[in-house]
């Protein structure tokens, strides 16, 4: 059964380029109205346009669909509330939010400024929260919501020269598995996605014959999926060249000791045993990991 999303109301951060165009227009073909968000930046972050924004708006119109651009920053608290009132005002309701807006400063972290650092957690984690916070009161109201994080291999398992971008990144997927708790009772239900495309974002970090393998294919499909009404909740799904996974947070079974034994040596002398991934739990929260411990004595 095909996937539609008629009668939906869509945001999609960081739409006028790359995945966000992407998810943009394949919403919009599946039925979808979209607010198209851009601020028109470089990879950076730094400057402003309208145009990126409004060129995807107008794709969408000659597709035959509904979009409005949005050129605010998802850091300006004031404009993304002005930005879901209007879309509210005008379709009644919020459907779906995709956050995908970010930008990039890399550099080793001996290397980097606290303000390089700030302004990338600034915009992939707390442009997220504001976005977020935004919409929320909305879909639990209407009992109806899709949210979709963005996090990135680097998140998840670390890459030298990006210890900004990492630390926001894996913060979301923190974020998102407390949001998908809260919002399960009113339908609104929260996942991730690891993207792994040929973009602007991409462009100097993978050589070139792999970014040709690398089309917004399989990305697209699956943040439609997580984002569709039959999604999962609290999901970190990796996208990329055709493939897509799944990624978890896991708990070894680890070991057990007596008060006697509980010294740093220990710990040392036993971290082999500690690591064994043999039997390890995936836990559904967080109170779960202090009932494995008592579950020990």
């Amino acid at each position: 059964m095909a996937i539609r999303f008629d009668n939906r109301v869509a945001i999609v951060t960081g739409a006028g380029n790359g995945l966000g165009r992407e998810y943009a227009l394949e919403l919009a073909r599946r039925g979808a109205r979209v607010v198209v968000n851009d601020l028109g930046g470089a990879r950076d972050g730094t400057g402003s346009s309208s145009s990126a924004a409004q060129a995807v708006v107008d794709e969408i119109v000659k597709l035959g669909g509904e979009a409005i651009a949005s050129g605010c920053s998802v850091t300006d608290e004031a404009g993304v509330a002005a930005m879901v009132a209007e879309a509210k005002n005008k379709w009644g309701r919020i459907d779906i939010l995709i956050n995908n807006a970010g930008i990039l400063r890399d550099k080793s972290f001996a290397k980097m400024t606290m303000a390089d650092f700030r302004t990338v957690l600034e915009v992939h984690l707390m442009g997220s929260v504001i976005c977020t916070k935004a919409v929320w009161d909305i879909m639990r109201e209407q009992k109806y919501g899709r949210i979709l994080m963005t996090t990135s291999g680097t998140g998840l398992y670390g890459n030298f020269g990006q210890s900004n971008y990492a630390a926001a990144k894996l913060a979301l997927v923190g974020f998102m598995g407390s949001l998908g708790i809260e919002g399960a009772k009113s339908n609104v239900h929260v996942n991730t996605i690891a993207p792994a495309a040929a973009t602007r974002m991409t462009e100097d970090i993978l050589p070139p014959e792999l970014l040709s393998k690398m089309g917004p294919e399989a990305v697209v499909a699956t943040a439609l999926y997580l984002v569709s009404e039959g999604a999962p909740n609290r999901a970190t799904l990796a996208a990329g060249a055709g493939g897509v996974e799944r990624a978890y947070i896991t708990l070894t079974r680890g070991i057990q000791v007596t008060s006697e034994e509980s010294t740093p040596e220990t710990v040392a002398a036993r971290f082999d045993a500690i690591g064994n991934r043999e039997g390890e739990l995936l836990l559904d929260n967080a109170m779960l990991q202090s009932a494995v411990a008592m579950g020990k004595i």
